[in-house]
């Protein structure tokens, strides 16, 4: 199908718009894939329930099980623009570019070897996953990590226990948060955060 031909409309619309471009819709319809945007500038597309579209990590800097912890069909919302996909013709869009990266703001204010407290939120073959609050999570291997202590066994966690934790690694490149125990820490004996 030539959609260029079929929607010149719809083409010249979406040829008009630039990188960084902050565009309001309606979500229009939500998919395990992602979200359909009905744009309020923008014409109507030929096979799609909207426009623009956003993809799964662009809904949100926080964990989700589902797009629908983030929006809703019918929610107003802005999204920033950020390319044109001539495959699909539509607006790729990101809904967290216009909200703060939390990861940003945890960087600023802590530093490595800063020693936090955090709950065990998740088990993995490879480490623990502690949330440090704010959408914020961090990883205990099990194993050694470039020189730094491993964590202790798998039986040595619980999920939904507070423990005490050192933040190893801080980059918001990779949005990797690496963290380990403090000496002397074991379960039942948890040092306080300093």
């Amino acid at each position: 199908m030539d959609r260029q031909s079929e929607s010149p409309e719809l083409w010249a619309f979406l040829e008009s718009l630039r990188r960084g471009d902050i565009l309001s819709g309606t979500v229009a319809a939500i998919e395990r894939f992602g979200v359909f945007v009905a744009l309020d500038d923008g014409p109507a597309h030929p096979l799609f329930p909207g426009v623009g579209f956003i993809t799964l990590p662009e809904l949100s800097w926080r964990h989700m099980d589902a797009p629908t912890d983030v929006v809703e069909v019918g929610r107003r919302i802005s999204c920033e623009f950020l390319q044109f996909d001539t495959y699909n013709a539509e607006a790729r869009l990101s809904l967290r570019a216009l909200e703060p990266d939390p990861l940003r703001a945890f960087a600023d204010r802590t530093a490595v070897g800063q020693e936090l407290r955090g709950t065990v939120e998740k088990m993995l073959p490879f480490g623990v996953i502690v949330g440090l609050g704010d959408g914020i999570s961090g990883l205990v291997p099990f194993r050694e990590a470039r020189g730094r202590p491993a964590a202790s066994p798998p039986e040595d966690f619980e999920v939904g226990e507070e423990i005490a934790v050192v933040v190893t690694e801080i980059d918001p490149p990779t949005r990797r948060v690496l963290l380990s125990r403090p000496p002397g820490s074991r379960r039942g004996g948890v040092a306080p955060a300093t």
